[in-house]
């Protein structure tokens, strides 16, 4: 009888160790989603926002530089220069 009364004590302070344990991490859970919260409210927006913005900018700024490339290049056809002269008239540099 006293081997099942000591189980059982046994069994009720590994309980009451788990459910302490559940308790801290459960507060431990809730402090680190107050810190997430805390850091998505200073971004400006949600990060896979900024970042299919960039994306975009990016595309458009390829876009604008293709244009800009082009043009360049019929005025060096025009006037029978190479198109590295015009670039550097107009201050563009090669890696621009």
């Amino acid at each position: 009888m006293d081997a099942h009364l000591a189980q059982q004590a046994q069994r009720g302070h590994r309980l009451h160790t788990l459910r302490a344990s559940i308790a801290d991490l459960e507060s431990q859970t809730a402090q680190v989603e107050a810190q997430i919260a805390g850091i998505k409210a200073k971004l400006k927006s949600d990060p896979s926002t900024t970042v299919q913005r960039h994306i975009r900018l990016l595309h458009e700024y390829n876009e604008i530089k293709d244009i800009g490339q082009g043009l360049m290049g019929l005025i060096a056809d025009a006037r029978g220069v190479r198109q590295i002269e015009v670039q550097r008239e107009y201050g563009v540099a090669d890696r621009d």
